[in-house]
């Protein structure tokens, strides 16, 4: 019977970039006593000096200085892509649980139904909310708009969106994903990923785009998941929460790096501290390499 056997040995200390630790702060820090910067996000004003409220990294645009917080709700914009689940069926809207501070709303009208039809939604179609979507379903979405208290508003009108069909879900602080031009990526590993702004990131075997349109993003396929797309979805699920512990931004390029530097180990050793530690620093030093 083999018997594994793992010695403790002392990890090396994660050094940061010495331009990192000057724009690092926590509540309470003041960071400037120039009167000419603007109050951003995560500042207050405390005897004309400008003060942290919040432990995060320090940004400045022009004369806007703002503290963005290592982890955080997600607080969405217009246009961020989201991942999330149907937590309610309301009158003519559902319920999306979002990692924000309240659930956010998806209109029936602001949805695709099959065929991608877009025509006036009708009370035939508010009784069969249900039959489209469920509580429980996992859905990705686009923010179409904020309300005043701050819960999002959503829609699903263009046939990239809508149910999510068989996957797995990665829960990471909405500080860690990267923003890009596009987040949904076909990687070549053949997996498909969504980086959810709200720190929701849902990976799945590569999906047929013909299904989606013919169907309006609302049918499930049950089909049984080969094995080898499995271990890849699991591999890049542990890959993704290794970055995530070491504070690495998480966008398709390291996601990749990191999928192709574990395929040395097995899926289930990617969790271990001293290979997801070994993993990160390959990453970082790819990333350098290549000035990424």
């Amino acid at each position: 019977m083999a018997v594994e056997i793992r010695l403790t040995c002392e990890k090396p200390r994660e050094e940061f970039q010495c331009e990192r630790l000057k724009h690092l702060v926590t509540p309470g820090d003041i960071i400037t006593s120039d009167t000419g910067f603007m109050r951003g996000h995560g500042t207050y004003v405390e005897e004309e000096n400008l003060v942290a409220s919040v432990a995060g990294i320090v940004e400045r645009v022009n004369k806007l200085v703002s503290v963005r917080p290592l982890k955080t709700r997600y607080n969405g914009e217009i246009g961020d892509v989201v991942v999330g689940r149907i937590t309610e069926v309301q009158q003519r809207r559902w319920k999306v649980e979002t990692n924000s501070r309240l659930d956010s709303v998806l209109l029936l009208s602001s949805v695709n139904l099959p065929g991608g039809e877009l025509r006036r939604k009708t009370a035939e179609d508010e009784l069969t909310m249900r039959k489209y979507l469920a509580e429980g379903d996992p859905i990705s979405a686009e923010v179409q708009s904020v309300f005043s208290d701050g819960s999002l508003s959503l829609h699903t009108r263009s046939l990239k969106y809508g149910k999510l069909s068989q996957g797995t879900l990665v829960l990471v602080s909405p500080s860690l994903i990267k923003r890009r031009k596009t987040h949904f990526h076909n990687l070549p590993c053949g997996a498909r990923i969504i980086l959810g702004n709200n720190g929701y990131i849902w990976i799945s075997p590569t999906v047929n785009e013909d299904v989606n349109e013919s169907t309006g993003g609302f049918i499930q396929n049950l089909e049984l998941v080969p094995l080898t797309d499995r271990e890849t979805v699991a591999r890049l699920r542990n890959c993704i929460l290794g970055l995530a512990h070491h504070r690495i931004l998480l966008y398709d390029t390291t996601i990749l790096y990191s999928y192709e530097a574990s395929l040395r180990h097995q899926c289930k050793d990617i969790m271990k501290p001293e290979v997801m530690l070994g993993i990160s620093q390959l990453v970082r030093q790819r990333l350098e390499i290549e000035g990424l």
